[in-house]
């Protein structure tokens, strides 16, 4: 079977033609390892259905989806302009650049105290938070759940009243919404204007993204994917939902052709179809590394580099390149020195099992920047027998069995795994044991010691037997 796919992938890939990107979606028949890394994750119940759009600075590449939009029979299949929740997608995708406008605006300053803008903040001790420990996760500040009657204010004060830790000196990388939830009212207190206002006018219109917005009306109901457990247009993450649904961490709606215009404007610099929107020196400092934890982890402005949490980034992106991911199932992975993006939205099921979902983003930006990688300078790039080597390799089949049931999706069949953990189980017993029987062994010789002491000074005498006897057991 698997020279079998390294054959049909050789007969697709042997005569490749040149790449032109248009702004108007285009299925290639290079996507094919993409259409089924998305079938075999449907196949096993990880997503109900899913969006990948592959492009460069001049436009799309590639599009490919797979699934319906709901459960409802005849439910149109999913596209490109299909509308899911981003989640966390919304840090990057809308705080983070409403920030930078404010930065390009000379409104505030990347080493503003925070107290500058919450006097909540002024308290002693807090004063080592700036807007850039906001935006690189590096305040110390931990998340909370916001209550339903709970106001932005209330809010504010609850993180205000938290024990500040002096990480800030450190750069210790602590990932928490908190820090974009602040940033997002940050945007109000400076603009005067909420989150999803700023962005739609400074942003999302000279932007042409038209199906990015927060707070989706209902008559676009039947466009949106809802994500498990809730209905088409309400954001998932609670904490959003609490606060009107317009947060800085979560709330924004948006479609994978509109996130393909945000991706081209970040590889322009800050311009698409020669208009300018952000400038290319806030593009810069939003996507350049920022050491944390002792250099163990790189984050740029709202952006990730290199941490935990870079799944998308695959096997061939470059050290440049730059994304983010979403609890709801969506990433976005960019790299603006080999001139490439790639967008997944999916209709998520198992929220459970990170890892199979991690590999399935891995593997689909490694076949991306694998089949469309452009030549670089000197004419290197990978060959097609080389990228149907790598098809093969991420197709291999997978022995892990998922079925659905009323609950969500389990996996099933795992006595392999349950057989793994036994054996794991066993052998922390026998360590365990080992440790004990040596302690045992120490307390007896401890114990001889002191009767052997103690029979020195008198060998004779009613109990020298009994001594003697505790010692030998």
């Amino acid at each position: 079977m698997r020279y079998l796919i390294v054959l049909l992938m050789l007969c697709s890939l042997w005569s490749p033609s040149p790449l032109f990107a248009s702004d108007a979606p285009q299925v290639s028949g290079r996507a094919s390892t993409v259409d089924l890394l998305l079938e075999r994750a449907v196949t096993q119940h990880l997503i109900a259905g899913g969006v990948v759009v592959i492009g460069n600075r001049d436009g799309i590449l590639s599009t490919s989806a797979r699934g319906q939009l709901n459960t409802i029979a005849g439910a149109p299949m999913l596209s490109d302009r299909t509308v899911f929740d981003l989640a966390s997608l919304t840090k990057v995708v809308a705080t983070a650049p409403a920030i930078m406008k404010l930065l390009d605006e000379g409104l505030i300053n990347l080493s503003d105290p925070l107290s500058r803008w919450f006097p909540e903040f002024a308290q002693a001790g807090h004063g080592g938070i700036t807007v850039l420990n906001l935006l690189t996760h590096t305040s110390g500040l931990e998340d909370f759940n916001v209550g339903s009657e709970q106001s932005m204010e209330t809010v504010v004060r609850r993180a205000a009243a938290q024990k500040y830790r002096q990480w800030t000196g450190s750069s210790r990388f602590h990932y928490a919404d908190i820090n974009f939830i602040l940033l997002g009212e940050l945007v109000r207190r400076v603009s005067g204007e909420t989150l999803d206002v700023f962005c739609r006018e400074k942003i999302y219109s000279p932007l042409g993204t038209r199906e990015t917005m927060f707070l989706p009306p209902r008559n676009l109901s039947a466009d949106i994917a809802p994500t498990l457990g809730y209905t088409s247009g309400v954001v998932q993450d609670p904490n959003a939902r609490h606060l009107g649904g317009v947060a800085g961490h979560a709330g924004l709606f948006s479609s994978a052709y509109d996130l393909s215009r945000f991706a081209r404007l970040m590889l322009g610099g800050g311009v698409i179809d020669d208009k300018r929107i952000l400038s290319e020196q806030v593009v810069a400092q939003m996507t350049t590394a920022y050491l944390c934890n002792n250099g163990q982890v790189r984050r740029g402005l709202g952006w990730d580099i290199d941490s935990p949490f870079s799944a998308p980034k695959g096997s061939f992106f470059s050290d440049a390149s730059f994304g983010h991911t979403g609890y709801s199932g969506s990433s976005i992975w960019i790299d603006p020195q080999q001139d490439l993006f790639v967008i997944l939205l999916t209709r998520r099921l198992d929220y459970h099992d990170v890892h199979d979902f991690n590999q399935l983003r891995r593997d689909i930006s490694t076949i991306a920047a694998a089949d469309f990688k452009f030549p670089s300078e000197d004419g290197s790039a990978i060959p097609p027998w080389q990228v149907a080597k790598i098809s093969a390799r991420l197709l291999q089949p997978v022995n892990v069995v998922r079925q659905a049931s009323p609950t969500g999706n389990k996996l099933s069949a795992q006595s392999q795994q349950k057989w793994e953990h036994q054996q794991r189980v066993q052998r922390r017993a026998g360590r365990g044991e080992r440790v004990l029987s040596a302690k045992a062994s120490a307390r007896r010789l401890a114990r001889f010691a002191r009767l052997a002491k103690a029979d020195k000074s008198c060998k004779v005498g009613p109990h020298a037997k009994k001594r003697r006897k505790l010692a030998r057991s």
